[in-house]
């Protein structure tokens, strides 16, 4: 008998943080060979926080930024990162001067 040919759905996590503390993540199962982008759409997260289309958001997995065609593996974390309001370093730089007095 020939083997089954029946390949396993691919386990993976889509996270977005729409604020300090807040965060919404979905659980998906996705055919093998899906990309990060299949992931992004599967997970209706973009139109749940009204983040526009798959090609406006900046995305990574497991906190390192990739490409929309990156190839996902099992258990991997695809995250929709949000515009920064503020430059890290001047936030530091505020912070520095609300302690300081």
């Amino acid at each position: 008998m020939a083997p089954v040919d029946n390949p396993r759905p691919l386990p993976v996590i889509v996270a977005y943080s729409a604020g300090p503390r807040e965060l919404d993540m979905v659980e998906l199962s996705l055919p093998p060979g899906s990309t990060a982008m299949d992931a992004l759409n599967a997970s209706g997260l973009l139109a749940r926080h009204g983040l526009g289309s798959v090609d406006q958001v900046t995305v990574g997995i497991w906190m390192k930024l990739r490409p929309l065609d990156t190839l996902l593996r099992p258990h991997d974390r695809v995250e929709i990162y949000r515009p920064l309001k503020v430059d890290p370093k001047e936030a530091r730089r505020q912070r520095y001067r609300k302690n300081k007095a």
